[in-house]
This record gives structure tokens, sequence and C-alpha cells, in this order.
């Protein structure tokens, strides 16, 4: 199916709102993927892809021809290049995709001996968000869990820092402690020794100096207040990263990168 938008009909009201509105976004159960490689990653990966806006005023390129010939029971959107850019959020815009969500569903994460997820409690920034995916995926983190009132994993701003990681690792959103911690209590029944291991800059043992070889869950708290009291409750063990110089703490995404570093190279070590 074709359409064309060269102005500010409904139709691209409707577009733009998956890029600025929360709650309308998940009411209707998609968003914007912007970019080459994101867009590339999600049809790889087997997302539903709803639409594809492409630049209805330029000569497209081999990989946005192959793209709508490839889906051709999708919406093809031709749009000015100007309200293109604006969804974008990028001049010279090529071609973007509206994408369906997945469900928020712990059990989409895999577990088993080399488990390691992350949870991000309380993030209050996309882009870090973002940046712990992406650091999820290239440390092979099986994946992340955001956890309370937090910055959506489907703001544009986070899909986008991922370069494209959002679509191999699985990003499940969950109320509270208590969700968490009845799914891990689930694996370790099923015989997965699940280990909760929070990150604070008072923790009982120096990263390097435990064992994350074995199944671990990794807690990351928020950038301004850390892990809430329930997270610190529930964790088996808490963690520091040795630091010198006058910074007292990372960037909670800095912070998640090295311990998943440190979990990476132990389990290259074995």
């Amino acid at each position: 199916m074709a359409t064309r938008i060269s102005s500010r009909n409904a139709r691209f009201q409707q577009l733009q709102t998956l890029l600025t509105n929360r709650n309308k976004r998940h009411r209707a159960g998609e968003f914007l993927v912007q970019g080459v490689r994101p867009v590339t990653m999600a049809v790889e990966h087997g997302w539903e892809i709803r639409a594809l806006l492409y630049d209805g005023e330029r000569r497209l390129s081999q990989w946005a021809r192959d793209l709508l010939a490839a889906h051709p029971g999708v919406e093809h959107v031709r749009m000015a290049p100007d309200l293109l850019a604006e969804l974008a959020e990028k001049d010279e815009a090529e071609l973007l995709a509206v994408v369906g969500m997945r469900p928020d569903d712990l059990d989409r994460i895999e577990t088993g001996p080399d488990f390691l997820g992350v949870v991000f409690d309380r993030p209050s920034q996309p882009g870090n968000v973002g940046a712990v995916v992406r650091s999820a995926d290239a440390f092979g983190a099986h994946g992340v869990i955001t956890t309370g009132h937090a910055a959506d994993a489907y703001d544009p701003k986070a899909v986008r820092a991922t370069t494209g990681s959002f679509f191999a690792t699985p990003v499940v959103r969950a109320p509270s402690t208590a969700e968490v911690m009845a799914w891990v209590e689930q694996r370790r029944a099923a015989g997965v020794p699940v280990v909760v291991a929070a990150t604070d800059e008072h923790g009982d043992a120096e990263v390097s100096g435990f064992d994350l070889t074995q199944p671990v869950l990794l807690l990351v708290g928020s950038e301004t207040a850390g892990l809430t009291r329930a997270w610190l409750d529930a964790a088996d063990v808490t963690l520091s990263i040795p630091m010198t110089g006058s910074a007292s703490s990372l960037n909670a995404a800095n912070a998640a990168t090295v311990v998943l570093y440190e979990a990476r190279r132990q389990r290259l070590a074995r």
C-alpha cells in the first residue's frame, strides 16, 4: 500500500506522536526507527515492519530500494523531504521504519549456565538506556530490564543510541523489584543459580575480585539516586569499581559498561 505525505496532515501528525509522545507510542504499539544500521538490524532480527517512510523527491539508494521491494505488504509512505527530515531528526534523511513493539515479557530473556543480564533501575535519560543496551550486546549479555518510573526504551533517542543493538538484545520493562525477583526465583527453581549483584561505590567486593562467570543479574541504579533500598536488599552481593582521582562515582551507563566488560573478560579467560 502506497501513500503520500506532502503536508502536516493527520497521518503525519500520527507519525510525529511516535517521535514525541510516549503514551501514544505505547498505545499504538509501534515506534520510529531512524538510521540505516538500526533499520537493517530490525529487519535482520525479525521485528515487525509496519511502514516504511521515504524521501519521495530523490533517487533512493540500492539499500532503500531493496528494503521497499522486500516489504510489499506494508505501508509505503512517500514523503516531502522536509517532513521526513523532521521525523528523522536530521537533514538528508532517506528512509525510516515504523516497527511494532515486542511484549514486556521477562521470558524473552534467555537464561542458562552462562546467563548475564542487566537491570537498569529508574533511568532518567533515554540516551543512557541506549548506551547500556549497546554495551550489553557488545559484551554478551542476554537482556536488559528497566524497572520503576524509567525513561522509555522505545524513545527514538534510546533506540538510536544503541546503534542497532536494541533489536539484537531483548529489552524489557518491569514495574518493580518484585516482578523481576519473582522471575529470578523461577529461574533458580529451574536450576539456574542466578546471583543478583548490585553495583555500588560502597560494595562488599571489588568487581575484579568477584566471580562473574556464574549466572549473574547485574543491578545498575539511576543516574542521580542510585539503586533503591528494595534492590539493595534483594542483592546477594554489592560490587564496587575501584577508582582513583577526584571522581566518587561513574555515570550509570559507564559503570554498567565497566562491569559488563569485566564479566566478558572473566568468561573468556575460563
